[in-house]
This record gives C-alpha cells, structure tokens and sequence, in this order.
C-alpha cells in the first residue's frame, strides 16, 4: 500500500468527530497504544517510520505495514510528539445496553465528561477494576478521539461504552429497582454509606457536576469525604472526576471483596 496525499489528509482530520462519524475510521498512536488494540479492531491502514518497521518485523509484514517518512507520521499524528507508529481502525459497531443488560453489574454512567483524557482514563479505570460498561450521555466526549484512545491505554478494546438519552435510560433503569448512586456536596460519606454489588455509578462534568435532569433519577447521594487536618488550611476544594472515579469505584469493589454491606 502507498501512502497517497489523499489518504494523509484523511488520517489527518481523523482527530476531527466530524470526520470520523463520516469515514467510519479512528486512530491509535504510538507503540503502545498500537500494539494493546491491533488485535480488537479491524485495521485499515497501518503507517510506521522505518526504525519501527525493522525492530517489529513479525507485526510489520502481518498487518501490512506501510513504512513512511517521520515528517508523513508528524502530519498525520494530533500527539505532540511524533509517534512511530500510527494505525487506523474501522469504528466497531457499539453492544447495545438496554436495563437488562445492567441490572445485575456494576455500571459507570458519565453525564456531560468533557475532557477526552478523563474519558480515558475512566475507561481505563473501568478495565482495572472489571467494569465492562461505560453508558455516557450524547454530549459527552467521543470515546474515538484520539486523545482519548491514547488515554485508555489499550482498555477501549475491552471496555464497551454506549452513548444514550441518559436522564431517560436511567429513568428506566430506576423504574426496575437498579440503584442509581450520585456524588454531591450533600451526600452521605460513601464510606460509611451501605452500597449494594450492582448498580450504576453517575460521574458529572468536570464544572458543573451532575445534571437536574440525570440528578432526578439518583436513588442515592454519596460524597468522598475531604479529609484536613485543620478545617482553616487551604486545600484541595474538588477532585478531577477521572480520579473521583476511581475512589468511588475502589470502595464498591473493596466492599464486595470484603462482603461487607
């Protein structure tokens, strides 16, 4: 396969949503994030500079590598840095989600994330603590930005994640018994608060928090607690929400393991 300057301004704007809804197509950058998703999507195009090519010669020749020059790889990477590697997949069909399908798991719901490096990161926490679902709200970031695929660090293969009405599917989801837990100012500690195995974990956007209409279906308020030594110091006064996530999501594991309730 050449790389023809047609196919370098594609790869190009795939770092624009526009142009991957359109194409179908999105893309993996550097060694890392190439080699953890090669297998779980089908590669269109795969560029590598020449360094890269003859130190993986058994993954060049199987995926039909196309070797390039630095300055084509620098065009068409969005990464600060150029990469030695880029691939361009065929966007997967997403599983569909339904009230069924998350009744009986441990679910993370994302309201109006934003930034695509904790969307990347919350994928990757899902993956790290054995949550396969990630249901996000329609303006929530794209899962295939770029940054974001870099940000899971291979977890995107793994983690299936669903863009959905959210107030409404959580509507549903309330309406069949599914507990539906919330982080608010005003919530109770969750660490002291009773949690169950299952249920569906909301996480807001990163300035606004969770939205009313979302808000309406939580079934329960919990609050990570600050912890200071004096309440007169300065300190912390929020948590990113990719790390917020995580603690939330340690403490429901933590109690599952301990069988406490």
């Amino acid at each position: 396969m050449e790389l023809t300057s047609g196919i370098r301004k594609l790869v190009s704007k795939l770092a624009d949503a526009k142009t991957r809804r359109e194409s179908g197509l999105f893309v993996a950058e550097g060694a890392k994030c190439v080699a953890d998703t090669i297998d779980s999507f089908e590669c269109r195009y795969l560029f590598a500079n020449a360094q890269w090519a003859t130190d993986n010669p058994d993954f060049a020749r199987t995926h039909n590598c196309c070797i390039v020059k630095n300055d084509d790889l620098r065009r068409m990477s969005s990464l600060s840095t150029q990469p030695p590697v880029i691939a361009v997949y065929v966007i997967p069909k997403s599983r569909d989600v339904g009230v069924d399908t998350v009744r009986n798991r441990l679910v993370i719901a994302l309201d109006r994330v934003q930034d695509p490096g904790n969307l990347g990161t919350i994928v990757r926490i899902a993956d790290w603590f054995g949550i396969t679902d990630i249901i996000c709200s329609l303006d929530t970031v794209d899962i295939y930005n770029p940054k974001t695929v870099q940000a899971t660090m291979g977890a995107i293969s793994r983690v299936n994640v669903s863009y959905v009405n959210l107030a409404e599917f959580l509507s549903s989801a309330a309406k069949s018994g599914t507990p539906i837990y919330g982080t608010f100012l005003d919530g109770e500690s969750i660490y002291t608060s009773p949690l169950a195995q299952n249920g569906i974990i909301i996480m807001g956007n990163e300035g606004k928090g969770i939205s009313a209409e979302v808000e309406a279906n939580v079934s329960q308020r919990l609050l990570i607690p600050h912890f200071s030594s004096d309440g007169s110091a300065p300190s912390s006064d929020s948590l990113n929400v990719a790390m917020a996530t995580a603690i939330v999501v340690a403490e429901f594991r933590r109690r599952f393991i301990k069988g406490l309730s």
